[in-house]
């Protein structure tokens, strides 16, 4: 029986999700969902370590989980400089950068930064970060905005869409790299991206600026009436970055950072609750048809997935929007802890070879 470990972290925008697994077996799974009142005592993401840390460990500790026999600790990839899809060791550059955050502020920039942490503590571990949000594989006309001063960038939930995106190869019998689709992942933030032969060729920014709005994050914005409120007066730079990211969202406009709970009050009658889930449905299937003239119409599958996906009404929604471009299927929840798992699996078997960060 396989006995090597690998302990695997992903902090998210509202949750840190841990597991173990022996060999390619998961072994121990947590979600621990963070309120907005809890997260609120902290002015920047950099000063949750200790807070999510901790609950890591005394997670595992509860749970009875014999943290000396971890070889691997695999953390969720942040936003450090723009990368090749791969697994990294986590070097001082890398924790640097992390704790920087050159591209900017994420919840998963501690996940390297806990992983080696952790690993340090641990007689046997080594620290790992596998397909990171920056990865990028936009092709260079898609780069271009309508300003030389803004370029646009490639920030997602790469180690997910990348997941679904071979899980989906597999079940039609063919490679990632053999086939074209479009993945929305449906979570904290909300990411839409065009794999074409095994590369996001484009994507839209999910941490700070574009796309679909989200739980917290605004998205899209009229850019006229940002500007003008940016001199107003009335704000300050801090202000409006938390209402791009943080307080934009279903919290701006409910007050909450609970999709599901936005969910019962739409079923249960509410109708501004309806009307903002609809819209945040809407503007993902809009966002996905214009994936599809991306990928010119050539596209094998829409996949779903993320936490979200889990919700039929939202779902539905953007079924009826675009299901005449490809086949929706779906993948509720996500295939993160498992992915970032299996990549320190196949570093520890000697597989494949942990790239470093320079």
């Amino acid at each position: 029986m396989e006995t090597r470990r690998i302990l695997a972290i992903n902090p998210g925008s509202t949750s840190t999700k841990i597991a173990v697994f022996q060999g390619d077996k998961s072994v121990f799974l947590k979600n621990i969902k963070h309120s907005n009142e809890e997260l609120a005592q902290f002015g920047k993401i950099s000063e949750q370590f200790e807070f999510r840390k901790n609950i890591i460990m005394k997670e595992l500790v509860d749970a009875e989980i014999q943290i000396d026999l971890i070889e691997a600790v695999v953390g969720r990839g942040g936003l450090v400089k723009p990368i090749e899809s791969g697994i990294y060791s986590v070097n001082e550059r890398l924790k640097e950068d992390l704790r920087i955050g050159v591209l900017g502020e994420h919840a998963s920039n501690l996940g390297g930064l806990i992983a080696d942490n952790i690993a340090q503590a641990l007689p046997r571990a080594k620290a790992y970060i596998a397909d990171p949000v920056v990865v990028d594989e936009m092709i260079d006309v898609a780069r271009i905005s309508g300003h030389p001063e803004f370029q646009r960038v490639s920030i997602f939930h790469a180690l997910n869409q990348k997941a679904i995106g071979r899980a989906f190869a597999q079940s039609v019998d063919k490679k990632y790299e053999e086939i074209n689709v479009i993945v929305a992942h449906l979570g904290g933030g909300i990411s839409v991206g065009a794999h074409c032969k095994g590369r996001v060729i484009d994507v839209n920014n999910a941490l700070d600026g574009e796309g679909p709005f989200s739980p917290e994050r605004s998205g899209t914005l009229p850019a006229g009436a940002l500007a003008k409120l940016c001199f107003s007066g009335d704000y300050t730079l801090e202000d409006v970055k938390k209402m791009i990211k943080g307080e934009g969202g279903l919290v701006a406009h409910l007050g909450t950072n609970d999709a599901y709970d936005v969910e019962l009050k739409a079923k249960a009658g509410d109708a501004n609750a309806k009307l903002i889930q609809d819209a945040m449905s809407y503007q993902v299937g809009k966002s996905i048809g214009e994936m599809a003239a991306v990928l010119k119409g050539k596209v094998d599958g829409i996949l779903l997935t993320g936490g979200i996906a889990h919700n039929p009404d939202l779902v539905n929604y953007i079924k009826e929007m675009v299901s005449f471009i490809a086949p929706v299927v779906i993948y509720p929840g996500e295939d993160e802890m498992k992915a970032l798992a299996m990549n320190g699996y196949m570093v520890l078997r000697g597989e494949i070879q942990p790239r470093e960060y320079c």
